[in-house]
C-alpha cells in the first residue's frame, strides 16, 4: 500500500453482493494505481461482507469495516474521517468505473485548483448490464451551469464524484438530518466555497434498479431538498443554518418557526409538489394533503403547471379516490 495515496475510494455496501465483485473490480482496474480503497460492510445480510473480505485479502490497497447498520451517512463520513488521501472519489456497490475514470478527474483536478468537486458523464445501465436506451442525463459541465441548475436541475451523479477532502471536512460532511438527500445538501454547501462541475466524458456504468433510494424514498428525498435549499438561501442572507446540528428535519408545518421567516413551510410546499408531480403514489400518499394545502393556499396564477396531468397519473398509479380530490379542489379553486 502506499504510504499516502493520492485518492481514497469510499464504497458503502449494504446487499449489494449481485454487483459488487464488478464494482470492486472496476475499481481495481483504474489505471491510476495510486489509491487507497475503503469499503464500509453497513450491516449487509446477503453475503457481501465475504465478497469484501475476500478482495481485501488479495489486495492491500482494501481497507475493509464491519459495521450493523448505520446508514449511507453514517458509513460515508466514518470512511472520509479514516480516509489518508486529499481526494475522496464515490463509488456505489452496483455501479462499474471505466478504466480512465481516475486518471482524468485528478488531471482535472490538479490543473483546476478553484475546483473543489469533480463528477463525470455516466452511462445508465440495468440489472443486467445492458445499456439503458430509455435513460440518460446531461450534467452541467462548467460551474456556471452547475450553479445555474442548482434549484432543481440535474446537477451532479453522486457516484461519480471526486472531491478534496479538506472542504468536505470544512463544511462538515455528510449531514445525518438529509438522509435520503445528503449529497444535494453538501452539494449547496460545497457551492457555496468551491467550484462544482462534471467532465462531459462518461466514466461511469450507472446501474438503475426498482429498489434505488429515489423510488423507495422520492418524497422524503425530495423534502430533504426542499428544506436543504431554503436552508442554503438562508445562509447566502447571512443567517445561521437553522438545520444544522439536527439528527432529523422537523414536518413541514414546523418549519416557519425553525426558520425564523414567515413563508418558508409554503416555499418548500411548492417546491416538494412541484417536484413530485410525477410521482402519482407520492401525490396521492404522503404528500397529499401537504397538495390539497397549496391548492388552497395558492392563486391560480401562481400555481405550477401540470397539475391536472398529476391528477391521471395518480388514476393510472391506483389511486382513483385522491385524483377526485385533487380534481374537485382544481375545479373549486
Amino acid at each position: 500500500m502506499f504510504a499516502t495515496p493520492a485518492v481514497s475510494v469510499v464504497l458503502s455496501v449494504h446487499n449489494d453482493a449481485p454487483f459488487l465483485a464488478a464494482a470492486i473490480e472496476s475499481i481495481l482496474a483504474q489505471s491510476v494505481r495510486d489509491f487507497e480503497f475503503l469499503i464500509v460492510d453497513d450491516g449487509a445480510t446477503d453475503g457481501s461482507g465475504a465478497i469484501i473480505d475476500r478482495y481485501a485479502a488479495a489486495d492491500s490497497r482494501i481497507r475493509a469495516f464491519h459495521q450493523p447498520n448505520r446508514g449511507l451517512i453514517f458509513s460515508l463520513n466514518r470512511m472520509i474521517a479514516e480516509a489518508r488521501a486529499p481526494l475522496i472519489a464515490r463509488m456505489d456497490g452496483d455501479d462499474v468505473a471505466l478504466p480512465e475514470r481516475f486518471a482524468a478527474q485528478m488531471r482535472f483536478l490538479s490543473a483546476h485548483t478553484d475546483h473543489g468537486v469533480l463528477g463525470t458523464g455516466v452511462v445508465g445501465i440495468d440489472v443486467h448490464g445492458a445499456v439503458r436506451r430509455d435513460w440518460s442525463v446531461a450534467y452541467p459541465t462548467d460551474d456556471a451551469a452547475f450553479r445555474a441548475a442548482l434549484p432543481g436541475g440535474a446537477l451532479i451523479c453522486h457516484p461519480s464524484v471526486m472531491m478534496r477532502r479538506d472542504l468536505v471536512l470544512a463544511v462538515g460532511g455528510y449531514r445525518a438530518a438529509y438522509r435520503h438527500s445528503e449529497d444535494y445538501d453538501l452539494w449547496l454547501r460545497l457551492s457555496e466555497r468551491t467550484r462544482i462541475t462534471s467532465l462531459p466524458e462518461r466514466l461511469l456504468h450507472y446501474r438503475g434498479s426498482p429498489d434505488q433510494v429515489s423510488r423507495r424514498h422520492g418524497l422524503e428525498q425530495r423534502y430533504g431538498a426542499a428544506v436543504a435549499l431554503a436552508a442554503h438561501r438562508h445562509r447566502a442572507d447571512g443567517r445561521p443554518d437553522p438545520t444544522q446540528g439536527l439528527e432529523r428535519l422537523p414536518p413541514l408545518g414546523d418549519l416557519d418557526a425553525l426558520f425564523g421567516t414567515p413563508g418558508t413551510a409554503r416555499g418548500v410546499r411548492a417546491t416538494l409538489i412541484e417536484g413530485s408531480l410525477y410521482d402519482g403514489d407520492g401525490l396521492a400518499g404522503p404528500a397529499h394533503r401537504a397538495l390539497l394545502d397549496y391548492l388552497r393556499e395558492t392563486p391560480r396564477h401562481r400555481r405550477t403547471p401540470g397539475l391536472w396531468r398529476a391528477a391521471g397519473r395518480m388514476i393510472r398509479s391506483g389511486h382513483p379516490l385522491a385524483a377526485g380530490r385533487l380534481a374537485l379542489a382544481l375545479a373549486r379553486r
